[in-house]
């Protein structure tokens, strides 16, 4: 039966999802170089029409559609046929089935948008496109009925992934380090540093994103209810937590704390949190938000070291933080806190760790290794790299012939 106040808060919800994608072009935006803010902006803003485009006709019915073989959902819903006003009882029994399609529309668009972080400053708009559109069909899709969809076979397994740690992050973390192997580093890379350009565009990006990330993790209880109240205060806490450690270590490590340590302490603290918001306690989710702060920034520190270009920590952050925090609900989940999730390690149910590392280690090789073969495939075909000249001009000259500041 549909619920007016469910309605409502789903479909706020999915306006917060998708005021992410614009939080995310300016987070991202603001770390590049001037000469590259509007390509990189672009190329997530982009992301909302190409694969809002795909969900209509495809990647709904994949990811949700009825169930084959614990793989893959039919395609009996294509085109959204048959998803109206009326509610679906296996997904968000008391909203119109077409609220609950439109919201999860917003976490596939984001999703590949996160991806554009690691190869930032040095990708071709017509190839990211074309590998964004085959990475959602061929990855987002699958991966979000194995765990989300009815009779997917991981859900079936008893894997928890509340709002995306697994179908979001793991999957944009393993696809971008794919990404920076095949595509290799940027040019000036190593030579000298590269520098943020206008950090408080990251950090207006950072307030974006924290604010649409209770649309995210809340709105997957799909109904206003304890559960949802819970992944709230679970979400603030773990990225107030992350932004805390993140910045103490940095000033210990560094000498002093610095505003880019803090958007991204409290980017990797949301991300990491976001599995387990709507199964774990208030106190649980600040000590995920702290094992993020430190794992995190410990993993990015590895990164130079590892000498990988990842431009802008994609898989420092968010690779990391979906995996922690999927591991970290095996531990911390308690029947207690949502009676529809299980309890975890320190809730006397060992075996539900093993569970989430089973589902850590599926989703994980499955995305980077078909990630991997889809952006070789596209760099054979049409190639990915701007040419020498155009990378120093950067992507607004080359790609979009603008400017982001004029002369």
């Amino acid at each position: 039966m549909i619920q007016s106040g469910d309605t409502a808060f789903v479909l706020i919800s999915a306006a917060l999802v998708l005021l992410m994608i614009p939080g995310l072009a300016l987070f991202y935006g603001g770390m590049v170089r001037r000469k590259n803010v509007l390509g990189t902006i672009m190329q997530s803003l982009i992301l909302i029409s190409l694969v809002s485009f795909e969900w209509v006709y495809l990647g709904y019915s994949m990811a949700f559609g009825p169930d084959l073989h614990g793989l893959i959902g039919s395609l009996a819903w294509f085109g959204l046929g048959g998803v109206g006003a009326a509610p679906n009882p296996d997904y968000a029994p008391t909203v119109p089935h077409l609220a609950f399609a439109m919201y999860q529309c917003m976490f596939a668009a984001i999703t590949p948008a996160l991806i554009t972080g690691a190869v930032a400053e040095r990708m071709r708009f017509g190839p990211f496109l074309l590998f964004s559109l085959v990475w959602v069909v061929a990855v987002y899709n699958p991966v979000c009925h194995w765990v989300w969809g009815n009779g997917g076979w991981l859900k079936n397994l008893g894997v928890l992934d509340f709002a995306g740690g697994l179908v979001v992050h793991l999957t944009c973390g393993a696809a971008a380090l794919a990404a920076v192997l095949v595509t290799g580093a940027r040019k000036d890379h190593g030579k000298h540093q590269i520098v943020p350009h206008n950090l408080p565009m990251t950090l207006l990006g950072t307030g974006l994103l924290w604010f649409g990330w209770f649309g995210f993790n809340a709105g997957s209880a799909l109904a206003a209810d304890g559960v949802a109240v819970g992944a709230f205060a679970a979400t603030h806490l773990g990225g107030m937590a992350g932004m805390a450690v993140w910045s103490a270590i940095e000033w210990w490590h560094r000498g002093k704390p610095t505003s880019l340590g803090a958007a991204s302490g409290a980017v990797a603290g949301l991300a990491t949190i976001t599995p387990g918001a709507g199964f774990v306690s208030p106190g649980s989710a600040v000590a995920i938000g702290m094992l993020a702060g430190g794992i995190c920034y410990g993993a990015v520190l590895l990164k130079a070291r590892l000498r990988f270009d990842d431009s802008l920590d994609v898989v420092g952050i968010h690779g990391v933080g979906g995996l922690l925090g999927t591991l970290l609900v095996g531990l911390f989940a308690a029947k207690a806190v949502n009676a529809a999730g299980a309890n975890g390690l320190l809730a006397g149910n060992a075996a539900q760790l093993g569970i989430q590392a089973l589902g850590v280690a599926a989703v994980g090789l499955y995305a980077f290794v078909a990630s991997w073969i889809i952006i070789r495939i596209v760099k054979a075909v049409v190639g990915l790299r701007l040419d020498p000249q155009a990378e120093t001009v950067g992507l607004d000259l080359s790609e979009h012939t603008e400017s982001a500041y004029g002369e």
